[in-house]
């Protein structure tokens, strides 16, 4: 018994060395295209965080949290993407949005080209300032084809 509170112990009360550093997160933009040459004007941000949650909704997000734990992943990708860029993880951002973009317009074709870019927000002075770090290739969503 002891032994497995040993091994628990750890997962309950996390050590704050956990973390090498901390430094803004990344956040992943993306953008709809009617034709693949087209330079993108209107960027969306991928689930963007809600400007007020209720209680009730924080306390069922202590314990069922599907939506977050892959939002997470995908910071974790993103991350990833800005150190050492790997088609793996550009593909799993590609993935995720385009599985949302077919849950938003119900299996319509939005537009026929996708592109991402991950930016960092950072506070310089009193201005928050956004620095584009990587932008993606222009991607078919669906099965588009130039």
């Amino acid at each position: 018994m002891l032994h497995t509170l040993k091994l628990l112990l750890p997962a309950l009360i996390p050590s704050w060395r956990f973390f090498d550093v901390i430094a803004p997160s990344p956040r992943i933009e993306y953008a709809l295209l009617e034709t693949a040459q087209e330079a993108p004007c209107e960027w969306r941000e991928f689930r963007p965080r809600p400007a007020r949650l209720p209680v009730h909704s924080m306390l069922k997000r202590l314990f069922w949290n599907p939506r977050w734990n892959e939002s997470l992943f995908l910071v974790s990708c993103a991350e990833r993407l800005m150190a050492n860029p790997t088609e793996h993880s550009s593909q799993e951002i590609l993935k995720r949005i385009r599985a949302e973009i077919t849950r938003d317009t119900g299996g319509t074709d939005p537009a026929p080209w996708l592109q991402f870019r991950l930016g960092f927000l950072s506070r310089e002075g009193t201005q928050i300032q956004k620095h584009i770090t990587f932008v993606s290739p222009v991607q078919p969503v669906f099965g588009a084809t130039e």
